[in-house]
């Protein structure tokens, strides 16, 4: 069992929201079942599902039902947006604590919800970092299958193989089909395929769209919904003063590199050090990472890169509220050189207020100018996480 980083109130409604997968179920039902005054409803059962959607009052006469409650759980709550309400109404009206889990928050801001308006608060739930796996952590696992809890698991690649074709078809495919989050399926699914190819490049909306046969609104509403039921990110260019010379779209990144490999269709083939897929999969996976130690430590920071015309690149800049801003380089070298700081030292003297770094896979710290080489473990550390 991991321990998991995430940690909720003790005393106030919450959401938490993550994609299939992630634990969040298993990580509650640790927490509360088996407690007294704790209800448990789980929408992902279809005779719940098929009660609750003929008769939301159930939900009140369940809780009405129940002597000494404290807490009720309900799993999947954007199958029935509308049962919100109700847990509005409850949360008005009585002291109990309502946990309300679900992997899209597309369908209850369209349907309900303004998240209930700060009556609970927000917490998300990603597939597991380095910190949580600890000891059995291994950076080549991670880079070749991700990090979903299930995958430790199991014993030998062929078992995580089928896991994550299983759940890119499941999951990926027919249920975000299912929750009517978009009308025509085999577009999608062509999309699905040509985003995990591009994974971590600039997004050409009109190329996808000439690939796969729709418009680029289209392919733009594609990659909102992948955002919105949390299976990836867009990162945003950098756009303060420098942007005279920025270049490109936004890139998207995947919350999870085996579902990458997966929907890219290279699972089975190895990720070799010193190779560009290795390096590209180790700068995906850092900044997954980073994505997930800021959500789990509530950091203000937010996230862009920069690219400019002339094909001088950052990786991520974080803006981190009364502290500089971090330029950092992410590289798979096990050697870091002054020839790879060529690129930040050029840049930064054009970024105000801000600090340079690179996270690599050299084991030995070091300053080359004015930029901090570190492991990747101590980058992360040193820049607030």
């Amino acid at each position: 069992m991991f321990h998991r980083l995430v940690k909720f109130p003790d005393s106030y409604s919450f959401f938490l929201f993550g994609p299939r997968g992630t634990g969040k179920t298993f990580l509650l039902k640790d927490r509360f079942i088996g407690q007294s005054g704790v209800l448990y409803i789980d929408l992902l059962q279809p005779s719940e599902m098929e009660t609750f959607t003929l008769n939301s009052r159930e939900l009140t006469q369940r809780i009405e039902g129940h002597r000494n409650l404290r807490w009720v759980l309900i799993d999947e709550i954007q199958k029935i947006p509308k049962l919100l309400d109700l847990v509005h109404q409850q949360i008005e009206s009585t002291s109990l604590y309502f946990v309300l889990t679900g992997s899209s928050a597309r369908k209850l801001k369209r349907g309900a919800a303004n998240l209930l308006a700060g009556r609970a608060f927000v917490y998300h739930l990603f597939p597991l970092t380095h910190r949580e796996i600890g000891s059995d952590f291994s950076l080549e696992q991670v880079l070749s299958w991700g990090s979903l809890p299930k995958i430790f698991d199991f014993n030998n690649d062929a078992e995580r193989f089928e896991y994550l074709k299983s759940y890119t078809h499941t999951y990926l495919q027919e249920e975000i089909v299912a929750e009517q989050l978009i009308r025509k399926v085999e577009p999608f699914m062509r999309f699905l395929s040509v985003a995990a190819q591009m994974n971590g490049q600039d997004i050409n909306y009109s190329k996808i769209a000439q690939q796969i046969g729709v418009s680029s609104p289209t392919v733009q509403t594609y990659f909102q919904i992948l955002e919105d039921t949390m299976v990836g990110t867009l990162l945003s260019p950098f756009n303060e003063s420098i942007r005279k010379q920025q270049a490109g779209n936004p890139k998207f990144y995947f919350f999870d590199l085996g579902v990458q490999r997966s929907l890219s269709n290279t699972l089975s083939i190895p990720l070799t050090p010193q190779t560009y897929a290795f390096g590209k999969a180790f700068e995906h996976f850092v900044i997954n990472e980073v994505i997930r130690l800021v959500s789990y430590n509530r950091k203000e920071f937010s996230f862009s890169y920069l690219r400019t015309k002339s094909g001088i690149e950052i990786d991520l800049i974080m803006e981190r509220p009364g502290m500089k801003r971090a330029l950092i380089e992410i590289k798979s070298t096990t050697l870091v050189t002054e020839r790879d700081t060529k690129a930040l030292c050029h840049l930064q003297k054009d970024i105000p207020n801000s600090e340079a770094f690179i996270f690599s896979l050299d084991p030995n710290p070091k300053k080359i100018a004015e930029v901090s080489c570190l492991p990747w473990q101590n980058g992360l550390e040193e820049v607030g996480l």
